[in-house]
């Protein structure tokens, strides 16, 4: 089997309310539908989230080095190579989503060649996660609304709140509210995007002492190296790292260094290939990892539980999984479903994202 070409699909579906948070806010999921054709037939599909505020990608972008670089390069490859695909793709700099897109398509491909669900290929662990959700910049009470929502209509229990804001008090306040209406069994962490000073995170800490908070993602930007590890030194929770830990080196350096003491592995950024390294590096090291997520649609989510699902150490936590229910409508064919507050991966060869041409269609921005 061999690949024969790539298609680099934009699309943009817009989301029910804004998602807003320290370093951007999104309205509409203007992302990228990879699919790989293969001389045999089977096509290997993924998604392409466009995060300019975070890894400088766009949708022409990802378009552009996607069609221009990448796929000429490619054809003519056996899916199984994906070392050799990472060679390739590892010469031009940057460009994580494209990147990443390429090689889920390409360990579904390899799944669909075997007859085989890839989370079994990836580890087999389990068959799905616990689901964590994502709550954006608004109102205390709004928050707290949207909280007891999902955990009375999905059974969800463990809530990422999004930081960064000022006044502190903003996120002080929001984090006490959502601790007084969803008890001490509810897990609450922060994610501030890189939205505060490492003061300014301490001080949050200081403030919010005493509500049982489980972790705070990417308090401050990890150039700010002095501060970050005396942040680390002094936080009596986990200091995870997320957009300054994007690559296995990226991770070692911050590890290494004292720039976090956990890591949050994005297979959209990462791809199947270097999250497995990633998570070696972790696992081997002590270190706890969380799932995160690119405010995926459901062939995003669909991926990360598929590789959180296939290992001990990414499944042990909630996985980001649910913010695909903020959008207006989506692609898969057949629509993922949280019950009881779990996501389970798919059964079918494959990471089991079949496409509903008709709303490809409707969606495209190409034609």
């Amino acid at each position: 089997m061999k690949i024969e070409r790539i298609e680099a699909i934009p699309y943009a579906i817009p989301y029910t309310h804004p998602l807003r948070f320290a370093s951007g806010e999104v309205h509409t999921a203007e992302h990228v539908l990879i699919r790989i054709h293969t001389d045999e037939g089977p096509v290997g599909i993924a998604d392409a989230p466009p995060r300019p505020y975070t890894y400088g990608e766009t949708q022409a972008s990802i378009i552009a080095v996607v069609r221009d670089l990448f796929a000429p390069q490619l054809v003519g490859l056996d899916p199984l190579d994906r070392e050799k695909a990472q060679r390739i793709m590892g010469r031009t700099v940057h460009n994580a989503t494209a990147k990443g897109a390429i090689d889920i398509a390409l360990w579904d491909l390899v799944g669909k060649a075997l007859a085989v669900p890839v989370h079994r290929l990836l580890g087999g662990y389990a068959d799905g996660m616990r689901v964590a959700h994502m709550l954006g910049f608004r109102p205390a009470p709004e928050l707290l609304e949207e909280a007891l929502r999902f955990r009375e209509q999905y059974g969800v229990t463990t809530f990422k709140l999004k930081t960064g804001r000022r006044p502190l008090a903003l996120d002080v306040e929001a984090a006490r509210v959502l601790r007084e209406g969803l008890g001490d069994e509810a897990e609450i962490y922060l994610d501030a995007n890189r939205g505060w000073s490492a003061n300014e995170a301490l001080e949050v800490l200081r403030r919010t002492e005493g509500l049982g908070l489980s972790a705070l993602e990417e308090p401050c930007d990890a150039a700010e190296a002095m501060g970050r590890r005396r942040l680390v030194q002094h936080s009596p929770i986990p200091i995870v790292g997320d957009e300054s830990v994007p690559t296995p080196g990226d991770v070692s350096r911050e590890l290494l260094s004292g720039g976090c003491t956990a890591v949050c592995i994005k297979t959209a950024r990462s791809g199947f290939t270097q999250a497995t390294e990633i998570l070696g590096l972790c696992t081997g090291l002590g270190v706890d990892v969380t799932m995160g997520n690119q405010i995926d649609t459901q062939i995003g989510s669909l991926a990360t539980v598929t590789f959180g699902a296939a290992h001990e150490a990414s499944q042990r936590r909630a996985g980001e999984l649910s913010n695909f229910l903020d959008m207006a409508d989506d692609l898969l064919a057949e629509p993922l479903e949280i019950r009881d507050g779990a996501l389970r991966a798919r059964e079918a060869p494959g990471v089991g994202a079949e496409i509903d041409e008709a709303k490809l269609a409707r969606y495209r921005q190409d034609s």
